[in-house]
């Protein structure tokens, strides 16, 4: 048996291993070629802003000129004026149309990525699911994906706008007087410097903030859906200490990172104001050796304050990006996961004979990942077409694995399953769970109507269809009974409702989609035997020509299956009908007996619990 089904990668890493994030940004390219247009468009439009920006300096330097040369006059001043009222004016314009261009392009970013998140999760298989916890991605979605806009958006805008408005405002400062302009970007290797450093530490400390909060959200969410058991244990104050401790850790963890940023800010506004008194020092020596007219220098501080937000905008830049590249890392790690189910077959032509529900399994053995033993081993069964077939044996006897693998939850190796005389490996996923109605042990039913959680698989299905399947699973006479009928709202995981009202529920779901194999996964647990008997039988007669597998850890209610396997250490180890089993399977006819036994002494049943879970447990 190959056992390289299961990939394990993580989000963190995902396929490039221990590359740089950069390599991330791959992501992103298509989604800039595709918004070109929009990006160029706010580009040059934030460039004009700021260049408008750096005229007004030159108008306030005529004026000064002006005043100081004893040449101005009122109209004159009012025109200087007039310039600088149209240029703010045009600024205010122009600065809408590029937030709503740019930043317009980072919420549409940040939309397609959230698809592409969910849309690529949904193909994931329950290997990844066992691996991550539902917290994680839900930070991806939420903390990481604001990251990504973040620095995509004002990160961006930030970015051009202090190269743009740092690189021009020098030009024009060295225009005045170079050798000024020397002086005044003297101290700023020193916070490139201080940047770089830091920058470093900005990568890891966002990463642990980051898995910290996919912590709590994970821990909020189990804690929540899981209410009522916490209630009936009394664990209310132990979870909200458990939160609590989990909370300060990660205040503690933003701390730590709020640490260097709060530091680049200080740095940067400090190397600006070291700048801004060298060029008063030596700005108004040259404006008294008449090196430079006073004009000259109302403008070079002008500039200098422009470069201001240059410079302390380095910090916040690098902030920015180190986050959003960090968190683009993660979600890039999730989006290199891959399903261990190859769907290779996509496109295919079946042949006409497919759907009829015969199935074929050779010599079947399957591993889970770290299991050093056989959850099924060497399995040999055909299920003719429209068989009605039970499968019983101890807990971790295989049952529900064997399930699994033919619903194709898990990878096969090929030539294993059949499905009407095909390879499993060769018909596209959509097609061979098209086939297959399953219930599981686990139900899972969603916070909407009845009629929505029944209908969920034929959402086109009519009253009287919907109602026909519920008869079946006899559970229609308590629908009506609640207020709203098909219409009552049952809470989150059907809270509102019993565990057997839970189990029948998803037993009609299944039947309503009407399909060629339908199995049944222990879906009647939490029922009384006979009832559970009295549903198997109106099962098999709503399902009659199809083929249905049943899987029970009670005997008796399969007695009437013309076909019952009884499975022991991942193995079969008998089959046959309920009066074989009897005749010639001791462990079959004692459990039989025992439960039977049950329905008048409810010590038997303690009894038949404990033969049915003795043994060495398997993952079943």
């Amino acid at each position: 048996m190959k056992r390289g089904f299961f990939s394990h990668g993580g989000f963190d890493e995902g396929q490039a291993g221990g590359a740089s994030p950069w390599v991330s940004f791959a992501l992103l390219i298509p989604y800039f070629k595709r918004y070109a247009m929009r990006v160029l468009g706010g580009l040059l439009t934030l460039i004009v802003v700021d260049t408008c920006q750096l005229i007004i300096p030159r108008i306030i330097k005529w004026a000064v000129d002006d005043l100081q040369k004893g040449t101005a006059t009122p109209a004159l001043l009012a025109r200087y004026a007039g310039y600088i009222i149209i240029f703010a004016i045009l600024i205010g314009v122009l600065r809408y149309f590029w937030r709503e261009l740019l930043l317009g392009f980072s919420r549409l970013l940040e939309s397609h990525l959230r698809d592409r998140i969910f849309s690529h999760t949904l193909t994931l298989d329950r290997s990844f699911f066992q691996r991550k916890t539902t917290g994680e991605i839900m930070a991806l979605t939420t903390n990481d994906l604001s990251s990504v806009q973040l620095a995509t958006g004002m990160g961006l805008v930030a970015f051009v706008d202090a190269c743009f408005m740092g690189l021009a405002a020098v030009g024009f400062m060295a225009y005045i007087n170079p050798t000024l302009t020397l002086i005044a970007i003297a101290p700023m290797p020193f916070l490139a410097v201080f940047t770089r450093i830091l920058s470093s530490r900005l990568h890891n400390r966002f990463k642990k903030v980051q898995e910290q909060f996919a912590a709590m959200t994970e821990f909020a969410r189990s804690t929540l859906s899981s209410i009522r058991l916490i209630k009936a244990y009394n664990q209310e104050p132990r979870q909200s200490e458990r939160f609590d401790a989990m909370g300060r850790t990660y205040v503690k963890d933003n701390l730590r990172l709020s640490a260097i940023y709060g530091t680049l800010f200080p740095i940067s506004g400090l190397v600006g104001n070291v700048s801004m008194l060298l060029v008063l020092y030596f700005g108004g020596r040259l404006t008294i050796q008449g090196v430079i007219t006073a004009g000259d220098l109302v403008a070079f501080i002008s500039y200098l304050f422009l470069m201001t937000w240059p410079m302390m905008a380095i910090g916040w830049v690098a902030d920015l990006f180190q986050r959003g590249i960090t968190s683009l890392h993660r979600i890039d790690g999730l989006l290199r996961e891959r399903s261990s189910l190859v769907n290779s077959a996509v496109g295919e032509d079946l042949p006409a004979s497919f759907g009829k529900g015969q199935i074929l399994i050779k010599d079947l053995s399957f591993y889970y990942p770290s299991q050093q033993t056989p959850s099924v081993s060497r399995i040999r069964l055909g299920i003719p077409a429209g068989r009605f077939l039970g499968i019983v044996g101890r807990t971790g006897s295989g049952k529900t694995t064997l399930c699994h693998l033919l619903a194709r939850f898990y990878p096969v190796e090929d030539g294993t399953i059949f499905f009407d005389g095909i390879d499993v490996n060769r018909i596209p996923l959509a097609s061979l769970r098209g086939a297959i109605a399953y219930v599981p042990q686990e139900v899972i039913l969603f916070s909407d109507t009845i009629a929505f959680n029944i209908t969920l698989g034929r959402p086109d299905a009519s009253q009287e269809e919907m109602e026909a399947a519920a008869r079946a699973a006899a559970i229609h006479e308590e629908i009506m009974a609640m207020n709203d009928g098909y219409q009552t709202r049952i809470g989150e995981r059907g809270v509102k409702l019993s565990g057997g009202q839970r189990q029948r529920l998803a037993i009609a779901r299944a039947l309503l989609l009407d399909r060629p194999v339908i199995i049944i996964d222990d879906g009647l647990s939490a029922v009384d035997m006979e009832t559970e008997h009295a549903i198997i039988r109106s099962i098999a007669g709503y399902l009659r020509g199809r083929t249905c597998i049943i899987v029970s850890h009670r005997v008796a209610p399969l007695a009437d299956a013309q076909e019952i396997v009884v499975m022991e250490g991942g193995s079969i180890v008998a089959r046959g009908s309920h009066k074989d089993l009897m005749d010639k399977n001791a462990f079959y006819a004692t459990i039989y007996r025992q439960q039977t036994s049950s329905v008048h002494d409810t010590h038997g049943a303690d009894a038949s619990d404990q033969v049915m879970n003795s043994g060495t447990a398997h993952a079943s």
